[in-house]
Protein backbone atom coordinates (compact mmCIF):
# COMPACT_ATOMS: atom_id res chain seq x y z
CA UNK A 1 0.00 0.00 0.00
CA UNK A 2 1.17 3.11 -0.88
CA UNK A 3 2.63 5.99 1.55
CA UNK A 4 0.00 8.80 1.48
CA UNK A 5 1.53 12.52 1.50
CA UNK A 6 0.58 14.55 5.10
CA UNK A 7 0.89 18.37 6.08
CA UNK A 8 -0.35 19.72 9.28
CA UNK A 9 -4.31 20.10 10.56
CA UNK A 10 -3.60 24.15 11.60
CA UNK A 11 -1.06 26.96 11.74
CA UNK A 12 1.34 26.87 14.61
CA UNK A 13 4.00 29.85 15.16
CA UNK A 14 7.23 30.15 16.85
CA UNK A 15 9.29 33.37 17.99
CA UNK A 16 12.71 34.67 18.89
CA UNK A 17 16.06 36.08 17.46
CA UNK A 18 17.83 34.50 14.80
CA UNK A 19 21.22 33.13 14.90
CA UNK A 20 23.43 34.85 12.24
CA UNK A 21 21.28 38.10 11.56
CA UNK A 22 20.05 38.67 15.64
CA UNK A 23 17.02 40.51 14.40
CA UNK A 24 13.32 39.13 16.40
CA UNK A 25 11.08 37.21 13.69
CA UNK A 26 8.45 34.64 13.86
CA UNK A 27 7.69 31.27 12.06
CA UNK A 28 4.26 30.68 10.96
CA UNK A 29 3.44 26.87 9.87
CA UNK A 30 0.60 26.57 7.28
CA UNK A 31 -1.33 23.53 6.30
CA UNK A 32 -0.71 23.09 2.06
CA UNK A 33 -2.47 21.10 -0.31
CA UNK A 34 -0.88 18.07 -1.90
CA UNK A 35 2.10 18.75 -4.35
CA UNK A 36 2.98 21.66 -2.68
CA UNK A 37 6.39 21.13 -0.93
CA UNK A 38 7.68 23.55 1.56
CA UNK A 39 7.85 27.29 0.54
CA UNK A 40 8.88 30.14 2.32
CA UNK A 41 7.13 33.29 2.37
CA UNK A 42 8.65 36.95 3.27
CA UNK A 43 5.63 38.91 5.08
CA UNK A 44 7.62 41.51 6.19
CA UNK A 45 8.08 43.14 2.57
CA UNK A 46 5.43 44.84 0.91
CA UNK A 47 4.26 42.27 -1.17
CA UNK A 48 5.27 38.88 0.03
CA UNK A 49 8.07 36.48 -1.77
CA UNK A 50 7.55 33.16 -2.10
CA UNK A 51 10.94 31.08 -2.14
CA UNK A 52 10.36 27.07 -2.83
CA UNK A 53 12.77 25.02 -0.81
CA UNK A 54 15.09 23.83 -3.48
CA UNK A 55 18.71 23.04 -3.85
CA UNK A 56 18.23 25.60 -7.18
CA UNK A 57 17.49 28.52 -5.10
CA UNK A 58 20.79 28.00 -2.51
CA UNK A 59 22.11 31.47 -2.90
CA UNK A 60 24.64 31.13 0.11
CA UNK A 61 26.47 28.79 2.79
CA UNK A 62 27.79 31.48 5.17
CA UNK A 63 27.33 28.98 8.30
CA UNK A 64 24.17 27.79 7.12
CA UNK A 65 21.75 27.47 4.14
CA UNK A 66 20.87 30.38 2.60
CA UNK A 67 17.71 30.77 -0.50
CA UNK A 68 17.19 33.32 -2.38
CA UNK A 69 15.15 34.23 -5.24
CA UNK A 70 14.77 38.18 -7.28
CA UNK A 71 17.49 39.16 -4.44
CA UNK A 72 15.10 38.34 -1.57
CA UNK A 73 16.32 35.73 1.42
CA UNK A 74 15.78 33.60 3.76
CA UNK A 75 18.63 32.47 5.94
CA UNK A 76 19.74 29.03 8.14
CA UNK A 77 16.84 27.29 6.93
CA UNK A 78 17.96 23.75 7.46
CA UNK A 79 16.67 23.38 10.86
CA UNK A 80 13.01 23.86 9.68
CA UNK A 81 13.75 21.66 7.07
CA UNK A 82 15.22 19.13 9.21
CA UNK A 83 12.04 18.92 11.25
CA UNK A 84 9.39 19.00 8.57
CA UNK A 85 11.35 15.70 6.67
CA UNK A 86 11.95 14.23 10.44
CA UNK A 87 8.53 14.15 11.18
CA UNK A 88 7.40 13.03 7.18
CA UNK A 89 5.39 16.58 6.56
CA UNK A 90 5.85 16.47 2.72
CA UNK A 91 3.55 19.76 2.01
CA UNK A 92 3.74 23.07 4.47
CA UNK A 93 3.77 26.34 3.29
CA UNK A 94 6.03 28.69 5.78
CA UNK A 95 5.76 32.60 6.70
CA UNK A 96 8.55 34.50 8.05
CA UNK A 97 8.22 37.76 9.66
CA UNK A 98 11.87 38.38 9.15
CA UNK A 99 15.02 36.66 6.88
CA UNK A 100 15.51 34.44 9.44
CA UNK A 101 14.17 31.91 10.82
CA UNK A 102 14.13 32.20 15.14
CA UNK A 103 16.66 29.91 16.34
CA UNK A 104 15.71 28.69 19.41
CA UNK A 105 17.71 26.86 21.38
CA UNK A 106 20.09 25.83 18.15
CA UNK A 107 18.58 22.80 17.59
CA UNK A 108 15.35 21.31 15.46
CA UNK A 109 12.96 20.79 18.57
CA UNK A 110 11.46 24.17 18.96
CA UNK A 111 10.11 23.77 15.09
CA UNK A 112 9.23 19.60 16.02
CA UNK A 113 7.62 20.80 19.33
CA UNK A 114 5.19 23.19 17.63
CA UNK A 115 4.49 21.34 14.75
CA UNK A 116 3.69 18.28 16.88
CA UNK A 117 0.86 20.70 18.37
CA UNK A 118 -0.33 21.57 15.05
CA UNK A 119 -1.14 17.84 14.52
CA UNK A 120 -0.93 16.09 11.07
CA UNK A 121 -3.57 15.44 8.21
CA UNK A 122 -3.01 12.15 5.84
CA UNK A 123 -3.84 13.85 1.86
CA UNK A 124 -5.42 11.72 -0.93
CA UNK A 125 -2.17 12.10 -3.14
CA UNK A 126 0.34 9.30 -3.12
CA UNK A 127 3.76 10.47 -1.80
CA UNK A 128 6.25 10.28 -4.75
CA UNK A 129 9.79 8.53 -3.50
CA UNK A 130 12.88 8.68 -5.50
CA UNK A 131 14.32 5.30 -4.74
CA UNK A 132 17.91 5.52 -5.43
CA UNK A 133 18.76 2.62 -7.50
CA UNK A 134 22.24 3.39 -8.19
CA UNK A 135 24.83 4.57 -5.99
CA UNK A 136 25.13 8.89 -6.21
CA UNK A 137 28.14 9.81 -5.38
CA UNK A 138 30.63 13.01 -4.13
CA UNK A 139 33.66 13.98 -3.12
CA UNK A 140 35.79 17.07 -1.97
CA UNK A 141 39.41 15.42 -1.50
CA UNK A 142 40.75 19.09 -0.01
CA UNK A 143 38.23 19.20 2.58
CA UNK A 144 38.43 14.98 2.71
CA UNK A 145 34.50 14.98 2.73
CA UNK A 146 33.51 11.64 0.86
CA UNK A 147 29.50 11.28 0.82
CA UNK A 148 27.47 8.27 -0.92
CA UNK A 149 23.88 7.47 -1.59
CA UNK A 150 23.55 3.35 -1.62
CA UNK A 151 19.84 1.57 -2.57
CA UNK A 152 17.72 0.89 0.19
CA UNK A 153 13.91 0.26 1.15
CA UNK A 154 14.00 3.49 3.81
CA UNK A 155 15.83 6.62 4.49
CA UNK A 156 18.58 6.15 6.66
CA UNK A 157 21.79 9.04 7.31
CA UNK A 158 24.62 8.02 9.07
CA UNK A 159 27.49 10.37 9.66
CA UNK A 160 31.27 10.68 10.76
CA UNK A 161 33.00 14.39 11.89
CA UNK A 162 36.59 14.50 12.51
CA UNK A 163 37.90 17.86 13.56
CA UNK A 164 41.42 16.94 15.43
CA UNK A 165 40.51 18.71 18.42
CA UNK A 166 40.28 16.81 21.82
CA UNK A 167 37.26 17.96 23.07
CA UNK A 168 35.48 17.14 20.64
CA UNK A 169 37.60 13.90 18.23
CA UNK A 170 36.33 11.85 15.84
CA UNK A 171 32.58 10.93 16.24
CA UNK A 172 29.94 9.09 14.42
CA UNK A 173 26.10 8.81 14.64
CA UNK A 174 23.46 7.01 12.09
CA UNK A 175 19.63 7.48 12.10
CA UNK A 176 18.29 4.29 11.13
CA UNK A 177 14.45 4.79 12.23
CA UNK A 178 12.53 8.42 11.37
CA UNK A 179 9.78 7.51 13.29
CA UNK A 180 11.06 5.88 16.33
CA UNK A 181 14.47 7.91 16.66
CA UNK A 182 13.96 11.30 15.12
CA UNK A 183 12.24 13.36 17.86
CA UNK A 184 14.43 12.10 20.93
CA UNK A 185 17.47 11.38 19.35
CA UNK A 186 18.30 13.53 16.89
CA UNK A 187 16.23 16.96 16.41
CA UNK A 188 17.34 18.16 20.44
CA UNK A 189 21.02 18.08 19.08
CA UNK A 190 22.45 21.80 19.09
CA UNK A 191 24.49 23.49 16.69
CA UNK A 192 28.04 23.93 17.69
CA UNK A 193 31.14 26.06 16.60
CA UNK A 194 34.74 26.27 17.91
CA UNK A 195 36.12 28.98 20.05
CA UNK A 196 38.88 30.12 17.53
CA UNK A 197 36.20 30.52 15.02
CA UNK A 198 33.91 33.07 16.77
CA UNK A 199 36.35 35.91 16.17
CA UNK A 200 35.84 35.19 12.40
CA UNK A 201 32.06 34.67 12.68
CA UNK A 202 31.71 38.36 14.40
CA UNK A 203 34.12 39.55 12.01
CA UNK A 204 31.63 38.37 8.75
CA UNK A 205 28.49 40.10 10.55
CA UNK A 206 27.35 36.43 11.74
CA UNK A 207 25.96 34.81 14.59
CA UNK A 208 24.96 38.31 16.21
CA UNK A 209 21.79 36.49 17.80
CA UNK A 210 24.33 33.50 19.21
CA UNK A 211 24.85 32.99 22.65
CA UNK A 212 25.01 29.81 24.71
CA UNK A 213 21.78 29.02 24.89
CA UNK A 214 21.81 28.21 21.56
CA UNK A 215 25.05 26.90 20.16
CA UNK A 216 27.88 24.71 22.01
CA UNK A 217 31.13 26.12 21.95
CA UNK A 218 33.91 24.04 21.62
CA UNK A 219 37.20 25.47 23.50
CA UNK A 220 40.04 24.73 20.77
CA UNK A 221 42.36 27.00 21.32
CA UNK A 222 44.41 28.69 24.58
CA UNK A 223 42.78 32.15 25.67
CA UNK A 224 43.05 33.72 28.65
CA UNK A 225 40.12 34.82 30.47
CA UNK A 226 40.82 38.51 29.98
CA UNK A 227 40.88 37.55 26.03
CA UNK A 228 37.44 35.75 26.35
CA UNK A 229 35.69 38.77 27.91
CA UNK A 230 36.94 41.02 25.63
CA UNK A 231 35.93 39.24 23.03
CA UNK A 232 32.34 38.28 24.37
CA UNK A 233 31.41 41.88 24.94
CA UNK A 234 30.91 42.12 21.50
CA UNK A 235 27.41 39.99 22.26
CA UNK A 236 26.12 42.57 24.70
CA UNK A 237 25.77 39.61 27.83
CA UNK A 238 25.68 40.20 30.93
CA UNK A 239 28.46 37.56 32.37
CA UNK A 240 31.25 36.56 30.38
CA UNK A 241 31.29 32.97 30.19
CA UNK A 242 34.64 30.89 31.76
CA UNK A 243 36.58 28.47 29.44
CA UNK A 244 35.83 25.44 32.14
CA UNK A 245 37.55 22.36 32.43
CA UNK A 246 35.56 20.14 29.89
CA UNK A 247 36.39 21.26 26.68
CA UNK A 248 32.84 23.17 26.29
CA UNK A 249 32.76 26.76 26.85
CA UNK A 250 31.05 26.99 30.23
CA UNK A 251 31.41 23.16 30.64
CA UNK A 252 27.83 23.38 29.18
CA UNK A 253 26.24 19.52 29.39
CA UNK A 254 25.99 17.80 26.44
CA UNK A 255 22.67 16.25 26.15
CA UNK A 256 24.36 13.00 24.11
CA UNK A 257 27.56 12.41 23.99
CA UNK A 258 28.11 12.64 20.71
CA UNK A 259 25.67 15.72 20.04
CA UNK A 260 27.86 17.85 17.43
CA UNK A 261 27.77 14.71 15.48
CA UNK A 262 23.98 14.50 15.68
CA UNK A 263 24.02 17.88 14.83
CA UNK A 264 25.28 16.96 11.26
CA UNK A 265 22.75 14.48 11.00
CA UNK A 266 20.25 16.79 11.76
CA UNK A 267 21.38 19.13 9.36
CA UNK A 268 22.30 16.86 6.21
CA UNK A 269 19.01 15.78 6.40
CA UNK A 270 17.39 19.72 6.47
CA UNK A 271 19.66 20.30 3.48
CA UNK A 272 18.52 17.06 1.38
CA UNK A 273 15.29 18.03 1.87
CA UNK A 274 16.20 20.57 -0.81
CA UNK A 275 16.24 17.74 -3.02
CA UNK A 276 12.12 18.12 -3.06
CA UNK A 277 11.58 15.02 -2.56
CA UNK A 278 11.64 12.15 -0.33
CA UNK A 279 14.09 9.49 -1.31
CA UNK A 280 14.66 5.67 -0.39
CA UNK A 281 18.81 5.57 0.24
CA UNK A 282 21.24 4.87 2.70
CA UNK A 283 23.14 8.41 3.20
CA UNK A 284 26.84 7.85 4.08
CA UNK A 285 28.73 10.82 4.72
CA UNK A 286 32.86 11.29 6.25
CA UNK A 287 32.79 15.07 7.17
CA UNK A 288 30.18 16.66 5.93
CA UNK A 289 29.00 20.83 5.65
CA UNK A 290 26.72 22.58 3.97
CA UNK A 291 28.46 23.26 0.72
CA UNK A 292 29.06 19.78 0.50
CA UNK A 293 25.71 18.50 1.19
CA UNK A 294 24.35 21.01 -1.38
CA UNK A 295 26.42 19.50 -4.06
CA UNK A 296 25.45 16.60 -2.70
CA UNK A 297 21.73 17.51 -2.95
CA UNK A 298 22.29 18.79 -6.15
CA UNK A 299 23.88 15.82 -7.46
CA UNK A 300 20.41 13.80 -6.13
CA UNK A 301 17.71 16.36 -7.52
CA UNK A 302 19.57 15.86 -10.88
CA UNK A 303 19.18 12.20 -11.23
CA UNK A 304 15.52 12.54 -9.36
CA UNK A 305 15.00 15.28 -12.70
CA UNK A 306 16.52 12.62 -15.07
CA UNK A 307 14.21 9.77 -14.00
CA UNK A 308 11.23 11.98 -13.76
CA UNK A 309 11.51 12.85 -17.43
CA UNK A 310 12.65 8.40 -18.15
CA UNK A 311 8.93 7.93 -16.33
CA UNK A 312 6.90 10.77 -18.32
CA UNK A 313 7.75 9.11 -21.62
CA UNK A 314 7.10 5.76 -20.60
CA UNK A 315 4.38 3.84 -21.34
CA UNK A 316 1.39 1.23 -19.52
CA UNK A 317 1.32 -1.07 -22.32
CA UNK A 318 -0.99 -2.82 -19.68
CA UNK A 319 -3.10 -0.41 -20.12
CA UNK A 320 -6.39 0.36 -21.90
CA UNK A 321 -5.32 0.04 -25.57
CA UNK A 322 -7.00 3.17 -27.91
CA UNK A 323 -7.00 1.36 -31.02
CA UNK A 324 -5.37 -2.49 -31.14
CA UNK A 325 -3.59 -4.01 -34.52
CA UNK A 326 -7.56 -5.46 -36.11
CA UNK A 327 -8.85 -1.53 -35.55
CA UNK A 328 -5.79 0.13 -37.14
CA UNK A 329 -6.10 -2.23 -39.72
CA UNK A 330 -9.46 -0.85 -40.45
CA UNK A 331 -8.79 2.79 -40.43
CA UNK A 332 -4.74 2.50 -42.05
CA UNK A 333 -4.11 1.99 -45.89
CA UNK A 334 -0.47 0.37 -45.31
CA UNK A 335 -0.15 -3.35 -45.50
CA UNK A 336 3.06 -5.28 -45.14
CA UNK A 337 5.83 -4.57 -45.38
CA UNK A 338 5.04 -1.48 -44.32
CA UNK A 339 2.48 -0.78 -41.59
CA UNK A 340 5.12 0.37 -39.13
CA UNK A 341 2.46 0.69 -35.86
CA UNK A 342 1.19 -1.84 -33.98
CA UNK A 343 -1.24 -0.01 -31.42
CA UNK A 344 -2.53 3.23 -30.11
CA UNK A 345 -2.40 3.75 -26.20
CA UNK A 346 -3.45 6.79 -25.81
CA UNK A 347 -5.08 9.60 -27.64
CA UNK A 348 -5.41 13.32 -25.92
CA UNK A 349 -8.33 15.17 -27.37
CA UNK A 350 -7.59 18.15 -25.40
CA UNK A 351 -4.14 18.59 -26.29
CA UNK A 352 -4.27 16.89 -29.97
CA UNK A 353 -1.99 14.05 -29.32
CA UNK A 354 -1.88 10.60 -29.41
CA UNK A 355 0.78 8.21 -28.49
CA UNK A 356 1.79 4.89 -30.78
CA UNK A 357 3.90 1.47 -30.64
CA UNK A 358 6.10 -0.22 -32.61
CA UNK A 359 7.65 -3.50 -31.54
CA UNK A 360 10.87 -3.94 -33.50
CA UNK A 361 11.71 -7.78 -34.29
CA UNK A 362 14.56 -9.33 -35.99
CA UNK A 363 12.31 -10.23 -38.67
CA UNK A 364 11.60 -7.02 -40.25
CA UNK A 365 12.59 -7.48 -43.55
CA UNK A 366 14.56 -4.09 -44.28
CA UNK A 367 17.06 -5.79 -41.02
CA UNK A 368 18.09 -8.33 -44.19
CA UNK A 369 20.14 -5.56 -45.61
CA UNK A 370 20.62 -2.56 -42.84
CA UNK A 371 22.60 -4.43 -41.47
CA UNK A 372 22.97 -8.13 -41.57
CA UNK A 373 26.29 -7.95 -39.14
CA UNK A 374 24.57 -5.15 -36.69
CA UNK A 375 20.77 -4.68 -37.58
CA UNK A 376 19.47 -0.85 -37.26
CA UNK A 377 16.03 0.28 -38.02
CA UNK A 378 17.15 3.07 -40.69
CA UNK A 379 16.06 6.38 -39.41
CA UNK A 380 13.75 7.14 -42.28
CA UNK A 381 11.56 4.08 -41.36
CA UNK A 382 11.56 5.48 -37.93
CA UNK A 383 9.93 8.97 -39.52
CA UNK A 384 7.49 7.20 -41.37
CA UNK A 385 6.61 5.07 -38.09
CA UNK A 386 5.85 8.62 -36.54
CA UNK A 387 4.22 10.03 -39.35
CA UNK A 388 1.86 6.65 -39.79
CA UNK A 389 1.02 7.47 -35.69
CA UNK A 390 0.39 10.89 -36.36
CA UNK A 391 -1.84 9.85 -39.23
CA UNK A 392 -4.48 8.57 -36.55
CA UNK A 393 -4.25 11.99 -35.00
CA UNK A 394 -5.78 13.62 -38.09
CA UNK A 395 -8.41 10.97 -38.37
CA UNK A 396 -10.55 12.67 -35.94
CA UNK A 397 -9.80 15.98 -38.30
CA UNK A 398 -11.18 14.07 -41.75
CA UNK A 399 -14.46 13.93 -42.41
CA UNK A 400 -14.03 11.13 -44.46
CA UNK A 401 -11.45 8.86 -44.02
CA UNK A 402 -12.40 5.69 -45.87
CA UNK A 403 -11.99 8.25 -48.71
CA UNK A 404 -8.89 10.02 -47.88
CA UNK A 405 -5.36 10.18 -47.85
CA UNK A 406 -2.79 11.66 -45.84
CA UNK A 407 0.39 12.18 -47.56
CA UNK A 408 3.91 12.99 -46.62
CA UNK A 409 4.91 16.09 -47.51
CA UNK A 410 7.81 17.06 -45.97
CA UNK A 411 10.59 16.71 -42.47
CA UNK A 412 12.18 19.01 -40.84
CA UNK A 413 14.84 19.60 -37.68
CA UNK A 414 15.09 15.20 -37.70
CA UNK A 415 17.23 14.15 -35.45
CA UNK A 416 18.70 10.71 -34.32
CA UNK A 417 19.85 10.82 -30.88
CA UNK A 418 20.27 6.59 -30.75
CA UNK A 419 20.15 3.63 -32.46
CA UNK A 420 16.50 1.48 -32.44
CA UNK A 421 17.32 -2.30 -32.33
CA UNK A 422 15.56 -5.98 -32.49
CA UNK A 423 13.82 -6.21 -29.36
CA UNK A 424 13.42 -2.79 -28.76
CA UNK A 425 9.81 -1.12 -28.47
CA UNK A 426 9.42 2.26 -30.09
CA UNK A 427 7.06 4.84 -28.49
CA UNK A 428 5.83 7.54 -30.71
CA UNK A 429 4.53 10.87 -29.67
CA UNK A 430 2.60 12.98 -31.79
CA UNK A 431 1.46 16.38 -31.00
CA UNK A 432 -0.61 18.79 -33.90
CA UNK A 433 1.47 22.18 -33.74
CA UNK A 434 -0.50 23.94 -36.91
CA UNK A 435 -2.94 23.37 -39.67
CA UNK A 436 -3.60 25.76 -42.71
CA UNK A 437 -6.23 24.46 -44.94
CA UNK A 438 -5.73 20.01 -45.99
CA UNK A 439 -2.27 20.37 -44.21
CA UNK A 440 -0.69 19.88 -40.53
CA UNK A 441 2.19 20.12 -38.91
CA UNK A 442 3.26 17.47 -36.08
CA UNK A 443 5.83 17.37 -33.65
CA UNK A 444 7.19 13.62 -33.41
CA UNK A 445 9.61 12.30 -30.57
CA UNK A 446 10.05 8.57 -30.76
CA UNK A 447 11.41 6.37 -27.47
CA UNK A 448 12.86 3.12 -26.45
CA UNK A 449 13.19 2.50 -22.46
CA UNK A 450 12.34 6.44 -22.04
CA UNK A 451 15.28 7.77 -24.11
CA UNK A 452 14.86 10.06 -26.95
CA UNK A 453 15.68 8.16 -30.04
CA UNK A 454 14.46 10.22 -32.74
CA UNK A 455 12.28 13.40 -33.28
CA UNK A 456 11.31 15.21 -36.55
CA UNK A 457 8.70 18.27 -37.64
CA UNK A 458 6.46 16.08 -39.82
CA UNK A 459 4.30 18.18 -42.57
CA UNK A 460 1.26 16.63 -44.01
CA UNK A 461 -1.60 17.24 -46.44
CA UNK A 462 -4.86 15.48 -46.23
CA UNK A 463 -6.45 14.35 -49.95
CA UNK A 464 -8.84 12.65 -51.77
CA UNK A 465 -8.07 8.87 -52.78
Amino acid sequence: MADKQRTIKKPVSFSGVGLHTGQESTITFHPAPANYGYRFIRTDLAEPVEIPALVDYVVDLSRGTTLGLNGYQVHTVEHVLAALTGLKLDNCKIELSGLEPPVGDGSSLPYVDVLLQAGFEEQSEDRNYFVIEDSIHYTNEEKQVDIVALPTDDYRVTVMIDYHNPALGSQHSGLFNMEKEFVTEFAPARTFCFLAEIQMLIEQGLIKGGNLDNAIVIVDKEMTEAELEKMWNKFNLKKTPSLGTTGILNDIELRFKNEPARHKVLDMLGDLALVGVPFKAQILAARPGHASNIEFAKKIRKEFLKKQEIKKHKVNVTSEVALDIYDLLKIMPHRYPFLMIDKLVEYDAENRSVVGLKNVTVNEPYFVGHFPEKPIMPGVLICEAMAQTGCLLLVKEMKDFKNQLVLFMGIKEAKFRKPVIPGDQLVMKLKMTGKKFNTYTLKGTAYVNGQVVAEAELSTAVVNK
